[in-house]
This record gives C-alpha cells, structure tokens and sequence, in this order.
C-alpha cells in the first residue's frame, strides 16, 4: 500500500506505528540505539509514506502479519474521533482586526461559514481544538494591508480559493488528502498588499506528549 502511494501524506497514527515497530525492533535487537534514535527522529518528521516505509523495510512484520507498519488511512478509530467533533451550533460567525487583533483558538465551534476581516491589523483562526458546524467549513478572509493565519489539525483536507492582489494565499496545504471522515475547510476571500497563511501544527499537549514519548524512548 505504501509503495503504490509513496506521495500520500502520513498521519500521526502512521508515525506513531513506524514509531512502536522500531521500539520492538531495538527490544529484539535487530536495532542499535544509534540507529533507532536516528530512524525514531526521521519518523516524527516524515510528511508522506515514502519517507516512513524505508524506516521499517529491513524488519520483519510484526506477528506474522505481512501488512507494513505504517498503514493506510481508514485503519483504525480515525473516523470515529473526527465524527465526534462534527455536529452542534457555531460559537463565533467571524473576526474584526483593524489596526488591531483577533483570536478564535482553544475549544471553539468552527460554523459552515467564518467570515474575518483585517485592515491594517491580523489575526489568528486556528482550528486544531475546534469542533466543526458540518463536514465542511468556509473560512472566509479578506485582509487589506494585514494578514491572517489559519491553523489545522493533522488529518484535515484543506482548500485554497482565494485571490491575493499584491498580496498572497499560501496554498501549500492545498489538496492534501484528508484522513477519512475529517472535516474539509475551503479558505477563500481577498488579500491586498496583505497575505492569508495556513499552517498544520499539534496542539501544545501534542507535542509536548511526543516530546515524552522520546525521552522514554532513549
């Protein structure tokens, strides 16, 4: 599976799979702690399958099991936890920033439709805690000499529609598969002498639980 999608974007269950299959092999002793360290640090940075399947092609599959370590999206209870966050009223329908600042982050209910305007000012929509209205969310941006950052969550399928005039929507995230039963978010709106980013980040909590994990690790 992994060798007929190298380019797919890898979870953080995959990783976390990559992960516990190297811990075993380090127990066994087909690994040294330098090499483990070194293919434990590639991991938590891989981006796609092709960079996590090398990590675990010269160890033998776990119980028999011909299946790779890092699996395909679907296997799992992904689907269950996203369904849990899908459902229930929006908690904010947008943002104001001139010459100033906003904020929507923490435990918040992202509504089908966000709108947020800036001039002069910026401001943050950052969805990697938030519960979404539907299945699909629009953030709407219009930044006039200011900017905004939208931040997801691993897992979320994100698109870029927006049109920047001197100005820039960053659509690197764009079309990247998401994990199933996520939530799709379409950033769209304007920017002028201004620019939109969006970015995918763990939660604090995320890192610092895989910051652990390592140091238990060694």
């Amino acid at each position: 599976m992994t060798d007929d999608l190298p380019e797919l974007r890898a979870s953080d269950a995959d990783r976390d799979r990559v992960a516990e299959r190297l811990r075993d092999a380090l127990a066994e002793g087909r690994l040294d702690m330098d090499e483990f360290e070194e293919r434990l640090d590639t991991a938590y940075k891989a981006r796609t399958y092709g960079e996590l399947e090398p990590l675990t092609r010269d160890l033998p599959a776990v119980s028999g099991s011909s299946a790779p370590a890092a699996a395909a999206p679907g296997n799992g209870n992904g689907s269950a936890l996203w369904a849990a966050r899908i459902g229930g009223q929006g908690t904010s329908s947008g943002g104001v920033a001139i010459m100033s600042g906003f904020t929507r982050k923490g435990q918040w209910t992202a509504p089908r439709r966000f709108n947020c305007f800036a001039f002069w000012g910026g401001g943050t929509i950052d969805l990697r805690e938030a519960n979404f209205e539907a299945p699909e969310v629009v953030i709407n941006c219009v930044a006039i000499m200011g900017g905004m950052d939208v931040i997801v969550p691993p897992g979320v399928e994100v698109v870029v529609r927006g049109i920047g005039v001197m100005g820039g929507f960053d659509d690197r995230e764009s079309g990247v598969p998401g994990e199933p039963g996520a939530p799709r978010v379409i950033v769209t709106g304007f920017a002028f002498w201004g620019g939109v980013g969006i970015q995918r980040k763990l939660t604090r909590a995320q890192k610092l639980e895989r910051k652990k994990n390592k140091r238990l690790d060694k």
